[in-house]
């Protein structure tokens, strides 16, 4: 259901595939502002799908980010009306000006704020207990104010932030993703037959509680890992800024969001919970009963759809197949 290798486990691509000269940069920057000189150009090299800049302009003198869609250009629209209908209740950039059809023979654009702060995968890795524990708190409380927005069904979403079709025609989508991915050639290559056939198990052993997932119909951000997530310091606590690239988006169930946050969290040392989950419930949000195994199985359709994607390096398909073979066997991913 959730397309693109998550966040954790893709490689960092050092410059987007797009390469712009200095005239279309103007180009594109002109329709948004008045003629201004571009100072600085810096490529933002997190995402693999669409590429990233942030451009610093001499008028005004704040730093904004130029977002080109390379991958499927419905996407422009769709982010679009998504970070306009979030805006008033959940931290994401400012929508300054968009070209969601494209200019000329450029591709469709997107030119939105530049939010300052740190990535929670970031600031996991040099901050204290104390600090990681605010900021899972933050997130959240910020999970349960996306899951705020519901839709007639679930499905897929498209422009208009409107559902366009659904996840899957059949019943049980979840474990039947889950078998079309497990019968690909990347995956059969990738995953002994025994662990396929394990997986398989797993997800129709939880068929009943995920009908009760199929009927929710809430915002999911489709990809809710850490590098999606900004946080800064304000007035003594770390809080959520900005929660970016909603291009995944879906409406489904929020457990799809809390087992990709969780993906990498021990059981056995706990760092984001209970911090997490206290400030998703006192935010609004609900949990069922056994939540945190029923969304590590879910968890699963994100993973094993990331290993049906060719020319993935082995280190991520390394790390995804030990978190496949952690979530069958229930037990704490061991992730150098």
């Amino acid at each position: 259901m959730i397309p693109g290798a998550p966040a954790e486990a893709r490689w960092v691509c050092s410059t987007p595939r797009t390469s712009l000269c200095d005239r279309d940069f103007a180009r594109i920057v002109g329709t948004g502002f008045r003629p201004s000189r571009i100072v600085h150009v810096e490529p933002l090299t997190e995402g693999l799908r669409n590429a990233n800049f942030k451009v610093e302009l001499e008028s005004p003198a704040i730093p904004i980010v130029v977002r080109i869609y390379e991958h499927d250009a419905s996407l422009c629209q769709k982010e679009v009306d998504l970070l306009r209908l979030l805006a008033p209740s959940v931290p994401v950039p400012r929508v300054l000006h968009a070209e969601p059809t494209g200019l000329e023979e450029l591709p469709p654009f997107l030119l939105m704020e530049y939010v300052d702060g740190l990535t929670f995968h970031a600031l996991k890795r040099q901050a204290n207990r104390e600090v990681i524990s605010q900021a899972a708190f933050s997130v959240g409380e910020t999970l349960a104010a996306i899951g705020r927005f519901t839709f007639p069904q679930s499905g897929w979403l498209g422009p208009g932030a409107a559902v366009r079709s659904l996840l899957l025609e059949e019943p049980d989508p979840a474990p039947r993703f889950v078998d079309r991915c497990l019968a690909s050639e990347n995956a059969q290559i990738r995953l002994a037959s025994e662990l396929r056939e394990r997986i398989s198990a797993l997800m129709w052993s939880h068929r009943e509680r995920f009908l009760e997932l199929d009927s929710q119909a809430c915002l999911v951000h489709g990809d809710f890992g850490k590098r999606n997530v900004l946080l800064r310091c304000e007035h003594g606590r770390w809080l959520v800024v900005a929660v970016l690239d909603w291009e995944f988006a879906v409406s489904y169930s929020p457990l799809t969001d809390i087992g990709h946050f969780l993906r990498y969290e021990h059981t056995s040392y706990p760092l984001l919970e209970p911090h997490f989950s206290e400030g998703y419930l006192q935010a609004g949000g609900r949990l069922p009963k056994r939540w945190r195994r029923l969304a590590r199985v879910l968890d699963l359709v994100g993973l094993c759809e990331s290993l049906t994607h060719d020319d993935l390096p082995d280190a991520p398909v390394a790390e995804l197949l030990e978190l496949v073979r952690a979530t069958v066997e229930n037990r704490d991913a061991v992730i150098r």
